[in-house]
């Protein structure tokens, strides 16, 4: 390093207004407007992609959903190979830990921001979903590479914001949002069960129009569990597990050891203040959402025999502490601290539409 090159100032230190942010953290360019904020041109109220009374937002605005989202799409993404790809060889976490300068802040807020620029998709009037969906496929119009795995170079390569990546990212968030539900939500006086195999075929049928929203093509667009199923087996050399797929084709370096060493140099006490969300929402229900997920899914990720039996016994295991999570105190920490200030104003607004909608068809039927 050049005497006059001075080394990157690291910010170490989380204090408490730190880690709350403000709505800068998922706001990108308007406030979100919630569904049913707004009128369509011909007067009658938008509610966006999905909307009241939908199955999407019955999983979604539940307190499974809520709180079992994240960890279920963060597994189900990192199975899909081009994600763990384009986040090693651009997500800004990355090139942070090959500077020297990631924390476990940064590590926070990443997961805060992404989690908060969804809800607009899923939650606002159709002009919000429409912003934010844009805003996301210009930012992920750099994010692609000719090398997806150096150990499997036959499979190509990958890009975020073309057709067959942005419908599996698309397919990778609400798909496994399905399955956390039906083993983490206490409805119906039951304990957590499946849905009728018509019930998830509507949520297929309408996670149809967020795959649309992204511009996934047309004639892949899943829209029964069936058509689903058969997405999965064509793009099966996409969902294999690969102990190199971290190893960045540019420098060969595993960019999950680059990142420990600069979060372990860059530590700080304060920063148990961004590790506490990550630890709750994340570490702690690891195992019983990998044993949510299908046997297939857990076979993608390597999981051998013992590790899948244990994964499966914890799920039904898990469900006391299933249950405390989902409670009050712990849904509005979630809320505050990985959806943010918009996110959980979209929730609670939703809710309540949602809530009123369907008093509203019980009354009619």
């Amino acid at each position: 390093m050049s005497s006059d090159t001075k080394a990157p100032v690291v910010n170490v230190k989380v204090t408490k207004e730190r880690l709350a942010g403000t709505e800068r953290r998922t706001r990108r360019g308007q406030e979100p407007v919630p569904a049913g904020g707004s009128l369509k041109a011909d007067g009658t109220p938008d509610y966006g992609i999905f909307g009241p009374g939908s199955l999407v937002w019955e999983v979604l605005l539940s307190p499974a959903g809520v709180y079992f989202h994240h960890i279920g799409q963060a597994t189900a993404q990192d199975i899909y190979k081009p994600v763990p790809a384009g986040a090693r060889d651009w997500e800004p976490l990355s090139r942070q830990a090959r500077q020297g300068t990631l924390t476990v802040f940064d590590m926070y807020e990443r997961i805060a921001r992404g989690a908060g620029m969804h809800l607009p998709m899923w939650l606002g009037d159709t002009p919000t979903a429409e912003h934010m969906a844009a805003w996301l496929h210009k930012i992920h119009g750099k994010v692609a590479g000719d090398i997806i795995d150096i150990a499997h170079p036959e499979i190509g390569g990958y890009s975020a914001s073309e057709p067959r990546d942005a419908m599996w990212a698309a397919l990778t968030e609400l798909h496994p949002l399905l399955r956390m539900y039906e083993a983490f939500a206490f409805r119906d006086g039951k304990l957590p069960h499946r849905l009728s195999p018509a019930q998830r075929d509507q949520f297929m049928a309408e996670t149809a129009a967020y795959c649309r929203l992204h511009g996934a093509p047309e004639d892949e667009i899943p829209t029964t569990m069936a058509e689903l199923d058969a997405l999965y087996e064509k793009y099966s050399d996409l969902f294999t597990h690969s102990d190199t797929i971290h190893i960045s084709p540019e420098d060969g370096k595993d960019i999950r050891k680059v990142m420990n060493e600069s979060v372990k140099k860059n530590f700080h006490i304060s920063q148990l203040r961004a590790a506490l969300p990550v630890l709750v929402v994340y570490l702690i229900v690891g195992l019983p959402a990998t044993g949510a997920l299908s046997g297939k899914a857990r076979r993608a990720m390597g999981v051998g025999p013992v590790r899948d039996r244990l994964a499966v016994i914890s799920t039904k295991l898990f469900l006391p502490i299933a249950w405390l999570l989902q409670r009050g105190p712990m849904q509005r920490y979630v809320m505050r601290t990985v959806w943010g200030p918009d996110g959980t104003k979209l929730i609670l607004s939703a809710r309540e539409l949602h809530k009123r909608v369907l008093a509203e068809r019980a009354a009619g039927a």
